[in-house]
């Protein structure tokens, strides 16, 4: 047996690596357009504490995926407009 026939094919760990991979933060612009609403009105909401939680990473804001979908999905039918 060659050491070649043990060591997995790249297409395999690539995929592995992949999916145990958190999902990126998302910019004040990317929640903008999950949400179909403009940017100013990310920053209005923000501002009057409404909305998703958004951090601060030094001078950039960051949302995580998950918890705007969360807000989102505990948003009221009459709430959602």
């Amino acid at each position: 047996m060659t050491t070649y026939d043990i060591v997995r094919p790249i297409g395999d760990r690539t995929r592995a690596a992949a999916s145990s991979r958190p999902e990126r933060l998302w910019g004040a612009e990317d929640v903008a357009s999950f949400l179909c609403v403009p940017l100013r009105t990310i920053y209005q909401w923000r501002y009057t504490k409404y909305g998703p939680r958004g951090r601060r990473v030094g001078r950039y804001l960051r949302y995580d995926p998950a918890e705007v979908r969360a807000w989102f999905d505990g948003l009221d039918d009459t709430e959602r407009g």
